[in-house]
């Protein structure tokens, strides 16, 4: 049977007309720290995986930093690529080279076929966490956005939480990315204050199922040392958010030399550049736990540094490029602190943010990343500032080498799941990436950092059958990407239109309609609004009386 792309989502609402992946009629019991009421429910999208699927008539990406290619029919078998065959040359397709029929068929003459996306930097948010929405929101933004595998560094859960929602998405049983588990240090057993401790509770987590650690917060030095020379015994995977706590012993050449494999967003970065301090100029009066004061000053934190080019910048660079070392930016992470009113008024808010998470992000002394007591346009000059400088190594690190992953750190700050990880793929070709360095930071980049690469990340015969499909040139406009699309007037019509958003991501050979994906969050965030008797649209950001 063949069918055409806008046929397939009438095919995917008739799927038990296909052979579905068998899956349980109930959702699991939620495990230890899951409140009832967020089971992930069992997984009804999708439809597969099929004996034999070609989809036919490719442009493809293949992650590898290669140009785009095609025209090409793919075909996946169960799970996994088993053929990219060539069938000619743009506008000259030769019908006698076309791979031979499968089960199912898609023609995909117009669209781009890319690796499926890994987000290094996520946070599995529930319910019960702060943010006050649920797993399963989540989990389909980031499906929905073509983002197939996760590194999640953090989610205040017990491991074994996550372990739980890990397996049920290796089997499929819900809509979910790959997940790899990476706690937080400080979280796995609480306070570490001896380095035997800290080798034991490492050894630890790796016997409760992590895949790495995420090291943040105030670790003794000796503590912090101990943990990541016993990550390394233990063969485990690690990165780390170098703190304003510990940064003044432990910068990025520091914990790089001790064995760290990847550095979050930029702090111990510029430390290790600095020539004429040790530590971070600071007001007198600052107070690390004072969020505006704190995020205040990181903006002023890389004109403290050494100069782009100098020999101090070049010192820290060639140090970081011999020891492999990995830059996780997250630009997207710190984005509303150099504009506040684009972050904050970005048009998928008004049907995609569910109105807790709204709450969330509201000015506050007690959410993290909630800090716009007083935000100044002062700020956000020294911010801007901060970016061109940091923008700038991240550029200078890939240029000459150097990895460079894409990472989105979503749930805080205005920073919507899903979208902000294509925000954070437009933020890398600010930085002077290319749009093709993007998606192989995005592919195989990524997959390398996680260990993965010899499953996902490229396509490739062989590979896990992790895709992404778009219509029209992500090369040539990102924002196809983003669930909202991009834009465009139609000259025909007269009328203004938008167009893009990914149209299918596929894991395991698994075909997800990702506008359908989009469309059950819609409703979900509705369902919330009427819930609290708020109407469809904006919500508002003052809870108080504004003067006029």
């Amino acid at each position: 049977m063949t069918f055409k792309p806008r046929r397939i989502a009438a095919l995917m609402a008739a799927a038990s007309l296909f052979a579905v992946l068998p899956v349980t009629t109930a959702a699991a019991p939620a495990p230890a720290g899951q409140t009832a009421a967020d089971v992930i429910p069992a997984r009804t999208e999708g439809i597969g995986p099929f004996k034999r699927v070609v989809l036919r008539n490719v442009t493809m990406i293949d992650g590898t930093g290669a140009p785009a290619q095609g025209p090409f029919d793919i075909v996946i078998e169960n799970d996994r690529i088993a053929q990219i065959k060539s069938i000619g040359s743009p506008g000259a397709i030769d019908p006698t080279e076309r791979a031979a029929p499968g089960d199912q068929e898609m023609d995909l003459t117009g669209y781009y076929v890319m690796p499926g996306f890994v987000d290094a930097h996520v946070h599995l948010h529930s319910l019960s966490d702060s943010q006050k929405v649920p797993s399963d929101y989540i989990l389909k933004l980031w499906m929905a956005h073509g983002i197939t595998s996760v590194r999640d560094l953090g989610s205040g859960h017990p491991i074994e939480w996550l372990v739980d929602i890990k397996k049920r998405s290796e089997r499929n049983e819900i809509v979910a990315p790959r997940i790899d588990i990476y706690p937080m240090f400080h979280q796995i057993r609480g306070p570490v204050n001896d380095a035997a401790t800290a080798r034991a509770v490492i050894q630890e987590a790796k016997k409760r199922g992590a895949d790495g650690i995420k090291f943040i917060g105030g670790a003794p030095e000796d503590v912090l040392f101990a943990a990541i020379d016993e990550t390394k015994k233990q063969g485990l995977h690690s990165t780390m958010h170098h703190a304003q706590q510990l940064v003044a012993y432990a910068d990025v050449v520091d914990t790089s030399g001790a064995g760290l494999e990847s550095m979050e967003h930029w702090y111990g970065l510029p430390e290790a550049m600095f020539t004429d301090k040790r530590v971070q100029s600071f007001p007198t009066d600052f107070i690390n736990n004072d969020e505006q004061m704190r995020f205040g000053e990181a903006g002023k934190l890389w004109a403290q540094t050494a100069e782009p080019g100098s020999d101090a910048w070049n010192k820290v660079m060639d140090t970081l490029l011999e020891r492999k070392f990995v830059l996780d930016p997250t630009f997207t992470a710190y984005l509303t602190s150099r504009d506040f009113m684009r972050m904050s008024r970005a048009s998928w808010h008004d049907e995609y943010t569910m109105p807790a998470l709204w709450d969330y992000y509201r000015p506050s002394r007690v959410n993290h990343g909630a800090y716009w007591f007083d935000w100044t346009t002062e700020h956000e000059m020294a911010w801007k500032d901060n970016y061109r400088r940091w923008m700038r190594f991240v550029n200078d690190y890939k240029n000459r080498g150097g990895r460079v992953t894409i990472g989105s750190d979503a749930g805080y700050i205005y920073n919507l799941y899903g979208f902000g990880y294509i925000q954070e793929m437009e933020l890398m070709r600010e930085a002077g990436f290319s749009s093709l360095e993007v998606i192989h930071a995005a592919t195989q980049e990524g997959a390398r950092l996680l260990g993965h690469d010899d499953q996902v990340g490229t396509i490739r015969v062989g590979r896990k059958a992790d895709l992404v499909v778009v219509k029209g040139n992500p090369l040539a406009n990102l924002k196809l990407l983003f669930g909202t699309g991009s834009v465009r007037l139609n000259d025909a019509t007269g009328k203004v239109e938008r167009v893009g958003g990914i149209a299918y991501t596929i894991k395991d050979g698994i075909i997800y309609d990702a506008a359908k994906l989009r469309a059950e969050i819609r409703d979900m965030v509705a369902k919330s609004k009427a819930e609290r008797g708020l109407p469809p649209g904006p919500m508002v950001i003052e809870n108080a009386g504004t003067a006029n």
